[in-house]
């Protein structure tokens, strides 16, 4: 793993904070998505925003829910840096 990836995460995000990807047929921590190769990102982006449509899951999960908010945001802004490098 690279240690030049770290240094760049928040150290709020470092915390362990996960989802649970039915694509990537895994779990996903926060901290992984700085490190996810672009194809990935992109099922991780899918995935959540999904998840977050259905306003239903908001009732059935709310941590659940707030969770794929957060993977969601934090992957458009990894995608939208990645795009301007």
């Amino acid at each position: 793993m690279n240690r030049r990836i770290y240094e760049d995460i928040p150290q709020q995000e470092l915390r362990e904070k996960w989802f649970k990807s039915h694509l990537l047929g895994r779990e996903v921590e926060l901290k992984e998505l700085y490190e996810l190769p672009q194809d990935q990102l992109d099922l991780v982006m899918a995935e959540t925003a999904e998840y977050r449509s259905d306003i239903g899951n908001r009732d059935r999960n709310l941590g659940k829910f707030c969770t794929a908010g957060y993977f969601l945001e934090l992957s458009r802004i990894i995608d939208k840096r990645r795009s301007m490098d």
